[in-house]
């Protein structure tokens, strides 16, 4: 290690140190001097003493020794010490927290991490550590306010994503390409995430803005899914206008995310789809923005009961699962004659499969067999959607689903009429 490593790396311990300084102090800034246990000048020499830890570890480090000694000795002795002048000050305030002393243990340990090892992993766990610290109001009334209902499906949405789906086989069942397994999970999880996160936009911005947020959400991950989603619940609550909205801006944004992927995957179809599609998207999105609006002026706030129903969850992905294997079935039938049919059947479940496959194609299609591809896939995904929230969701409901979804293709094709003209 060069003098100069080892000056960057010193100087990210002090860094770390006065950073959390800075907020401990600010914390307890009307104490007079004394009365606290560590401030800002405290905070920055443990993230000295967590650096000079960490040299020594690095330059008495022999083979055959014992690895972190050193900063292991260090980190007992100032955590003992901590601890002890800690415990006088809870004692005189009568207010009793470990924070400090984990606090004092994180910086010391980020800092010797600072010397030892990576920087960036060292500087980052440093920001977390004064954001979290930072946030100790929000976060006592998020869960002055939080919900036993909030917290079982968070606590389900973290054990399917994190305990569940790592042991789920990934390898295809069955013929056509099969159905995976783990790829049918993570559709659950997607559906679950997009009901919760609807549930949160409802709650930190009601009703008609919050839903057109969770669908916007709801888009980029899956239109298909937040459609569903939507609709079930606007069966068994007063919802309807604000769900309808969440429900079109999700297919909005979809519109914009196959847009995206063109850009990215079939530069050459951009100069064919993109207009066609940014203008079913514009129509779209007015059309959620005007019934938002139109729902925030004459409904009142209803607050879902759940952020989402695990039964309802699996019975609609069973469905998409369903939807896309009978595509992949299609597809292999027909060969390549069957490109349209295949897109038309994978839009029915979601456009990006067909936008993909097309993509890959691209070398032995023409440009207008391929863009005619992709846009009957969005056009079936745009129809499949409105079907959908009409059989999941009440009859208002699908009724302004079906208007933006005429509204949209109405747009498409007159933007495809002038495109024509044109050229």
């Amino acid at each position: 290690m060069e003098d100069i490593e080892i000056f960057q790396r010193m100087g990210l311990a002090l860094a770390i140190g006065a950073a959390v300084g800075v907020e401990r102090h600010w914390r307890e800034k009307d104490e007079e001097e004394g009365s606290r246990t560590a401030g800002i000048r405290t905070f920055t020499l443990i993230g000295l003493l967590g650096g000079v830890a960490g040299l020594l570890e690095h330059f008495l480090a022999r083979p055959g020794g014992i690895p972190g000694i050193v900063v292991v000795g260090f980190l007992v002795t100032l955590t003992a010490v901590f601890a002890v002048f800690q415990l006088r000050e809870a004692i005189a305030d009568e207010n009793y927290s470990a924070t400090s002393v984990v606090v004092a243990m994180l910086t010391f340990a980020l800092a010797s991490a600072a010397v030892l090892s990576s920087m960036t992993v060292a500087s980052a766990g440093g920001v977390v550590l004064v954001a979290v610290l930072a946030s100790r109001e929000f976060l006592h009334a998020s869960m002055r306010k939080l919900r036993w209902s909030e917290l079982r499906s968070a606590v389900i949405l973290l054990a399917l994503s994190f305990v569940v789906l790592p042991i789920v086989p990934s390898e295809p069942v069955g013929p056509f390409g099969g159905v995976s397994p783990s790829k049918s999970l993570i559709m659950v999880i997607v559906l679950a995430a997009i009901s919760f996160c609807g549930y949160i936009a409802v709650r930190l911005l009601g009703s008609a803005r919050g839903e057109i947020v969770a669908g916007a959400i709801g888009g980029v991950i899956s239109s298909t899914a937040a459609t569903i989603s939507n609709a079930r619940r606007s069966a068994s609550e007063d919802l309807t206008r604000p769900l309808a909205a969440g429900a079109i801006s999700a297919g909005a944004v979809s519109m914009v995310r196959t847009s995206f992927l063109v850009i990215v995957l079939a530069r050459p179809l951009a100069s064919e789809l993109l207009p066609v599609l940014f203008s079913a998207a514009a129509a779209m999105l007015v059309y959620s923005v005007l019934l938002a609006r139109q729902s925030s002026a004459k409904h009142q706030e209803v607050l879902p009961k759940n952020p989402f129903d695990l039964d309802e969850v699996v019975k609609m992905a069973v469905v998409l699962v369903g939807v896309g294997f009978l595509a992949r079935a299609a597809s292999e039938t027909f060969g390549d004659a069957g490109l349209f049919i295949a897109s038309a059947l994978s839009g029915l479940a979601d456009v990006d499969a067909a936008t993909i496959a097309v993509a890959g194609l691209l070398p032995t299609l023409s440009v207008q067999t391929a863009s005619l591809a992709i846009a009957i896939a969005v056009l079936s995904n745009t129809l499949a959607k409105a079907v959908y929230a009409s059989i999941f969701g009440t009859m208002a409901f699908g009724a302004h689903v079906w208007k933006a979804s005429i509204l949209a293709i109405a747009a498409a094709a007159l933007c495809f009429g002038m495109l024509g003209s044109w050229l």
